[in-house]
């Protein structure tokens, strides 16, 4: 899995490629972080936290994750309970024969792990097959089908198929064993609390002394760590026995059954849980910055002049120059609304035009009814579009959709109270909400700063119309 910043990180390039809307806009976080400090990394993390201002990506990411979670430890806590009341059955009677319980305990445990352990000797480098991927599906406990809900889902279907993730189902697995052994442990230790039990044994093939051999070689690891186990004498006098034997005996062998439990059941298991658990952290899924979204953001923040002496800034993209054509023209403005009267005059300032104003463009009915009339008259496109709007991905996108349908071609302009060009930069307005308390240095300080905002929005439209070969006004 993903770590929680790495997964927001991840779900806001999904959704950024499939042109959602967000609660802050990514291009003006990252245009903000690039004075600041940081790894690579780091910054991306702090993109993606301040792009989801409202939180609502992370909740759904962590919603997934708390279900998934959820569904783990309540099958644990089931498989503990599980292996309690089996071996609370398993012990209904006074005389218990120890082998036989024995078996019970440890028998398909101890075969199970050691097919793990043989399955991961022959499969190293391979994908194992992911029945936990099937089992508890993100599509499954999420219901939604907004575009955060999906996106989250697939992302988590992709973490779910990572080749690192066999180590995080087979770290589920143990866990799964280890609470039922602890279940069968805690079982154990309350009936010998409560109950006192004889312990016999029995054998058709195996003689007294093969018994004892296999007993004490059975007692040799729990009696390293301080359990008790039975001697050659108290395990001869266990055959067959049938009522109730002497209460140091029994404590021998009820200590060589917890023993047993503890050494050969629950430790191993532990073991092989900590190794799944160490694998996984150094298979563990990374963030890939070497995306050409992540290097293109990257290559952005690196662009900063290091010596003012040696520098030598590299010619800015310039949109082509507007031609206009002898034809009909169209002119339509893009969302806003314009308070000027006849605005494309400043457009078409050369001779006189048949134009037809389409009005507003604003919803994709309105964009399907231009492409339609645009598909039936050859005319020639001016889209009128506010200064200060982003040339963001959406917008540059119905640009491209009036280009391809333009057979006479398309020219923007850029409507505010300021003109921006390289000759004449004229007055400026301070209408957008700047409170210069009618002071003249504030005023001052205000205009240089709206001016260099609108040069820094007119050169991005500039690069990004440069790119699609569309004349700009």
């Amino acid at each position: 899995m993903l770590s929680p910043q790495d997964q927001l990180t991840e779900l806001v390039r999904t959704l950024e490629t499939q042109q959602h809307v967000f609660a802050t806009d990514p291009l003006l976080i990252t245009e903000k972080l690039q004075g600041e400090e940081g790894k690579p990394i780091q910054k991306l993390h702090r993109r993606a936290s301040r792009i989801d201002s409202n939180g609502a990506l992370a909740r759904v990411l962590g919603k997934i994750d708390g279900r998934i979670k959820a569904i783990m430890l309540v099958m644990s806590v089931a498989w503990c309970i599980s292996g309690f009341l089996g071996l609370f059955t398993l012990l209904q009677t006074k005389v218990v024969n120890f082998f036989y319980v024995l078996v019970c305990l440890l028998g398909f445990h101890t075969v199970m792990l050691v097919g793990w352990l043989v399955m991961t000797l022959f499969n190293q480098g391979k994908q194992s097959s992911n029945w936990f991927a099937s089992f508890v599906s993100p599509s499954y406990l999420i219901r939604g089908k907004d575009d955060v809900t999906k996106a989250a889902v697939d992302l988590y279907e992709r973490q779910l198929q990572h080749s690192g993730m066999r180590w995080y189902l087979g770290r589920f697995s143990h866990q799964l064993w280890l609470a039922t052994l602890t279940g069968m442990l805690l079982a154990i230790v309350f009936l010998l609390i409560v109950r006192q039990y004889s312990f016999s044994w029995e054998s058709t093939l195996l003689s007294d002394q093969a018994l004892i051999t296999l007993t004490q070689i059975l007692g040799w690891l729990p009696s390293k760590v301080g359990f008790t186990v039975p001697d050659s004498s108290a395990i001869v006098q266990s055959r067959l026995v049938t009522d109730a034997m002497p209460l140091s005996m029994a404590r021998q062998w009820a200590g060589l059954l917890v023993g047993s439990l503890l050494m050969y059941g629950i430790v191993p298991r532990a073991l092989a849980w900590a190794f799944c658990a160490l694998m996984f952290r150094r298979k563990k899924m990374r963030l890939d910055i070497k995306q050409p979204y992540y290097q293109k953001i990257l290559n952005f923040w690196q662009r900063q002049v290091t010596d003012a002496d040696d520098f030598k800034e590299a010619p800015a993209p310039i949109a082509p120059k507007a031609t206009v054509s002898a034809g009909k023209k169209l002119v339509a403005l893009l969302e806003y609304p314009s308070k000027q009267q006849n605005w494309w005059q400043a457009g078409l300032d050369e001779g006189q035009h048949e134009v037809e104003d389409f009005g507003i463009l604003d919803d994709r009915d309105d964009m399907a009814c231009l492409k339609a009339y645009l598909d039936k008259h050859p005319v020639q496109v001016l889209i009128g579009i506010h200064s200060s709007a982003l040339p963001d991905r959406g917008t540059l996108r119905k640009l491209d959709q009036i280009a391809s349908h333009a057979k006479d071609g398309l020219i923007v302009q850029l409507l505010s109270n300021t003109n921006l060009t390289d000759n004449q930069p004229d007055t400026v307005s301070l209408d957008d909400g700047l409170n210069t308390s009618n002071s003249p240095d504030l005023t001052t300080q205000a205009s240089k700063q709206l001016l260099e905002n609108q040069k820094l929005r007119y050169q991005q439209w500039q690069t990004a119309l440069a790119a699609r070969k569309i004349g700009l006004v």
